[in-house]
């Protein structure tokens, strides 16, 4: 084409459009010809700088799509179920963050590292973004995948407040200065106490349970046999992305009072055999996989070194003792960047490298 594609960014104003925003300004490269904001009615009119630019933001309607090349979804899934198609019908390629199109299976589920072959295969025009869980261990997962093919997976997962969106984050900020200073934690009830001192109701919270000075062994909602959405999301979308419809994988997700970061406990099992000096080769040739695994002097990844950063940080590698051909590690993953805004974006740029040829 001869011109620029032109670029929306759909939730723009939200937490994770926040996050696109300021990719958007530190991205090197730039292939876009315009940048359409755009948000719910309430938003519209607010201006956002935008690579030195100060865009404003337009109101949600059809017509905002019109010359649009490349539409990214940073909304719930009831909108992108709604707008994403809308997008597509006017000639947008949609790349969508949310979960409404994620196992439709005339829509690819993409992570560039690990199966950008796939762009090109979207009957519908869109292009679903993997759950931010699934994301955060997809880079390093699939480069072992590639040379030692996964079949059996399992996975604890530690998920940060802001998975749950800005209610998560702003809940566990409350319950930290409920609690913050004072004596809790030695008898049980200590800490429910406290916030309902605070006048924090436990039947208002996006958590069922305190997340300040506990792990909530939740996040979800309730699916059939005892599991939690999110649960089934790190396995269904891990045999999309990865090709192996019949993967053997069981995960267990775990909320914690972090702000953002995810980390997850993976235990991989290879057809071929692996050694943790191979991994670790493996790890360290990937682009987007940064290796910190020094044990020895207390150095390997956590949320509070990895927020705000790109990469995927792997750790804490080692041959499982009882597994033939198993590896364990642990994964860290901002899962606003990566988990969500980064990938979303990534997509859009390999999308933006098509349209120009």
């Amino acid at each position: 084409m001869t011109r620029k594609p032109v670029l929306a960014l759909v939730g723009a104003t939200g937490a994770v459009g926040t996050v696109m925003i300021d990719i958007l300004n530190g991205r090197g490269e730039w292939p876009w010809g315009e940048v359409r904001l755009i948000a719910s009615p309430r938003s519209a009119g607010k201006k956002i700088a935008v690579r030195g630019q100060e865009v404003t933001v337009r109101a949600l309607a059809p017509e905002v799509f019109d010359g649009v090349d490349v539409a990214m979804f940073d909304v719930p899934d009831e909108v992108s179920a709604t707008w994403a198609p809308i997008a597509a019908g006017r000639g947008a390629v949609a790349v969508d963050n949310s979960g409404a199109f994620r196992m439709d299976p005339d829509v690819p589920l993409v992570v560039p590292e690990v199966n950008t072959d796939q762009i090109a295969h979207r009957p519908r025009g869109i292009i679903a973004n993997p759950n931010c869980t699934t994301l955060s261990m997809m880079a390093a997962l699939g480069a072992l995948h590639r040379e030692l093919q996964l079949t059996e997976l399992v996975v604890a997962s530690y998920q940060a407040a802001s998975g749950a969106g800005q209610p998560g984050v702003d809940r566990l900020h409350a319950e930290l200065a409920a609690v913050g200073g004072k004596q809790v934690g030695e008898r049980a009830g200590d800490v429910r106490e406290a916030l309902a001192a605070a006048g924090l109701r436990q039947d208002t919270s996006p958590f069922p349970a305190p997340l300040a000075l506990n792990v909530v062994p939740w996040a979800g909602s309730l699916k059939e046999d005892g599991w939690a959405s999110e649960e089934l999301k790190v396995r269904n979308e891990s045999r999309k992305i990865l090709g192996i419809p019949d993967l053997k994988v069981s995960a267990t997700c775990v909320r914690v009072p972090v702000v953002t970061t995810h980390s997850l406990a993976v235990h991989a099992t290879f057809a071929r055999p692996v050694s943790v000096a191979r991994a670790r080769e493996i790890f360290q040739a990937q682009r987007t996989v940064v290796l910190v695994d020094d044990p020895a002097a207390g150095q390997f990844p956590t949320p509070a070194d990895v927020v705000g950063a790109d990469p995927t940080y792997v750790g804490r590698i080692r041959q499982a003792l009882d597994f033939p051909n198993t590896l364990d590690f642990f994964v860290c993953g901002d899962n606003l960047r990566k988990g969500a805004a980064l990938n979303t974006y990534e997509i859009a740029e390999k999308l933006a490298g098509e349209l120009a040829n």
